[in-house]
C-alpha cells in the first residue's frame, strides 16, 4: 500500500480525493492521510517518515505555505534512510514564478488546482507510485 499524505488547509479536499481515489482505496493500493497545515504536515511526517512515499501540498496556506513545508522537507529528509518522499506542489495559481520556486526548493511535481485526477494518477504511475 502506497501513503500519501495530502496537505492543504481546506478541509473539503478530503472528501474530493476519497470520490476519486475509491476504487484504488477499496483495493488496498494507495492510503491516505490529509493536513489541514504546513505544521500539521511536519508533525505527521515526523511520526511517520519512513511511510509518506508521497506529499501532494497545497502552495497557499495560512501559517507555514506549501514552499516553506517543502523546504523543510527537503533539508530535513534529504538522503536516506528514510527515502525522501516524492513533493508534488498543488496550487490554484498556475503562474510561473511559484511554479519555478517550487521546481528550485525540490519539488518532483507541479499541479494547478482544479486538481486534474486522471493526470495524477496518470504521473503515479509514471514515476512509479503504485502497486504492482
Amino acid at each position: 500500500m502506497i501513503k500519501i499524505l495530502v496537505v492543504d488547509d481546506e478541509t473539503d479536499v478530503r472528501v474530493l480525493f476519497e470520490q476519486r481515489f475509491r476504487r484504488e482505496i477499496r483495493k488496498g493500493e494507495y492510503s491516505f492521510t490529509f493536513a489541514y497545515s504546513g505544521e500539521e504536515a511536519l508533525d505527521f511526517i515526523h511520526a511517520h517518515a519512513s511511510e509518506v512515499v508521497l506529499i501532494l501540498s497545497d502552495i497557499n496556506m495560512p501559517g507555514m505555505s506549501g514552499l516553506e513545508l517543502l523546504k523543510r522537507i527537503r533539508q530535513e529528509y534529504n538522503a536516506p534512510p528514510p527515502v525522501p518522499p516524492q513533493v508534488m506542489m498543488i496550487t490554484a495559481y498556475g503562474d510561473a514564478d511559484s511554479r519555478q520556486q517550487a521546481l528550485q526548493l525540490g519539488a518532483n511535481d507541479f499541479l494547478t488546482k482544479p486538481v486534474d485526477f486522471t493526470a495524477l494518477k496518470e504521473k503515479l504511475h509514471a514515476i512509479g507510485i503504485h502497486e504492482n
